[in-house]
């Protein structure tokens, strides 16, 4: 069980670092240096089609990790 463990956690490792790579910046050029804090607040609508679905898998694989990782630790 520790073994198929340690091996999902590798595996959610490297799609977390994939996935989090293929995402934009927040604040891309110069434009976003100076307003990229009024943007967030008062505009931009959410990121829609692949930005989207990058962001929903962030946040899958995040939970995936932590989850893997203590019971990694748990094994052990």
């Amino acid at each position: 069980m520790e073994t198929a463990a340690t091996i999902l956690l590798v595996i959610v490792s490297i799609a977390l670092i994939v996935v989090v790579v293929l995402q934009s910046g927040r604040s891309a050029g110069l434009s976003g240096a100076i307003t990229g804090g009024a943007e967030q607040l008062f505009g931009k609508q959410k990121a829609r089609g692949m930005e989207a679905v990058l962001s929903k898998m962030t946040v899958i694989l995040a939970t995936l990790f932590f989850l893997l990782a203590i019971a990694v630790a748990y094994f052990i």
